[in-house]
Parts: C-alpha cells; structure tokens; sequence
C-alpha cells in the first residue's frame, strides 16, 4: 500500500514539473498594471569647488624641465596653503613627461629621420576649495606663480545626500500624477505599487566654467558658483484595480 502511494505522489510531482505544467502557468492571465516612469530633481547651492591646475613647461633635457616644473608647482602649493587650503584637500592628479621632436624633409618632400628637440613636462594638481569667495583668489596666485594650463572649475556638494532625497520624493510624486492620468484617461481604478525601482545612480551634474587664465590680469578671478540641480529617475508599477 505504501508502494503505491509513493509512485503515485512521484507521478504528481512529475506532472507539476512537466514542461506542458510550466508552460500552462505561464499561460494564466497576468495581473493588468500601469508602468510609468518619475523625474525629480532638486537644487541647492554648491559648497565645493573643485579647481585644476596644471604646470607645463619645455626644455631641451627632460631634467631641466622637470626642475623648473618642480619649482613652479611647489610654489603654487606653498600659497594654495597660505590660502587656507588644508593637505587633505590639494592632490596631484597628472604628472608627464614626453619627448619632443621635429620632423624636417628633404628638399624633394621626403621625410628624414625625427630630430629630438627636447622635452616636455606637465604635472596637475587638484584643490578642493571649501569657501567659494576664495576661488578667484586661489586661481589668481596660482598662475602668478606659474600655472599656465587647466583652470576647469567643478561646483559640486561635499554631502548632496539630502537634496537628491528630495529629488527621489519628487520622482515618486511625479510617477504618481502620470498614472493617475493614464488611469483617468483609460476610465480604470489606480491600483496599489507593485514595485519602484530607481534608474540607475542619481544625476550627479558637474557644471564646468574654464576660468580666464592671464597673468596681466591684476584682479582676482570673478567667478559665480549658482546652484546644482540634482535629479532622479524611477520605474512605478501599479496594479489595476477591478
């Protein structure tokens, strides 16, 4: 008796995990939903700025160039720290070194052989300055002191996490108001959410502004900070209520 009441549950299980079972799952009718997508965003002002500036400079042995870019750029970190900007704020972020040549022809137009002329060194370093009204003045020193290259300001925040908090509460609230419409419009109920999923990482927008690097310029740098807009984007799912 037990015999048989084994191979008779054995033959169950296999008719539920049949093939022709499964597909016949699949078959049955899936639940009606709205599928809408939300944007958000919210903004605030910058309390960072992030400021690149680079030194670079030619010679004919690259020891002579890396010397005189050494000195340069030394002396601009020696006044970025007079100007307040803290160790843990200022980093090197490109250092280079690259030969240099001319490619001379023969009088017919054909090539001769390379001629080295000399070499090129460029070393960037990037300062996060903490109190914007000091931006101008930072970049105003720094090429006094011999930074000719870079000068990208980035406006960004040291802890956005409660704008794009708001921004995400905006993305919602506008998945909301499409599926209403979408609901009205179509003369069906708005059911309850399914599911939300965010899509993708917050927009992070990094406004840049080239600075006017001119060493003539006795003034410091005018430089505006504006704001930063940071938006989200989310998938809503809801159920069609009968």
């Amino acid at each position: 008796m037990r015999s048989i009441r084994t191979l008779a549950t054995a033959l169950l299980l296999a008719t539920a995990l049949s093939p022709a079972a499964a597909l016949a799952q699949d078959q049955r009718p899936r639940e009606p939903v709205i599928v809408v997508s939300g944007e958000g965003d919210a903004a605030v002002a910058p309390d960072l700025a992030i400021v690149s500036l680079g030194v670079t400079e030619t010679r004919k042995t690259a020891r002579e160039a890396l010397d005189v870019t050494n000195a340069a750029m030394t002396a601009v970190i020696d006044a970025l720290r007079k100007e307040g900007i803290a160790p843990r704020d200022l980093q090197t972020s490109g250092l280079s070194i690259q030969a240099q040549y001319s490619y001379p022809q023969n009088e017919d137009g054909t090539p001769r052989p390379p001629v080295l002329t000399g070499y090129m060194v460029s070393n960037t370093l990037t300062a996060r300055v903490r109190d914007l009204t000091r931006v101008g003045a930072v970049i105003d020193a720094a090429v006094t002191l011999g930074v000719n290259q870079g000068g990208d300001i980035r406006f960004t925040n040291d802890d956005p996490a409660q704008t794009v908090t708001k921004a995400r509460g905006a993305a919602v609230r506008n998945a909301i108001d499409k599926a209403r419409t979408l609901a009205d419009a179509a003369g069906v109920k708005l059911g309850r959410i399914l599911e939300i999923t965010e899509a993708g990482t917050p927009d992070m927008p990094r406004p840049m502004m080239s600075a006017r690097m001119a060493k003539e310029s006795a003034d410091a740098v005018p430089v505006e900070a504006g704001e930063n807009s940071y938006a989200v984007n989310v998938n809503v799912t809801f159920a069609i209520d009968p």
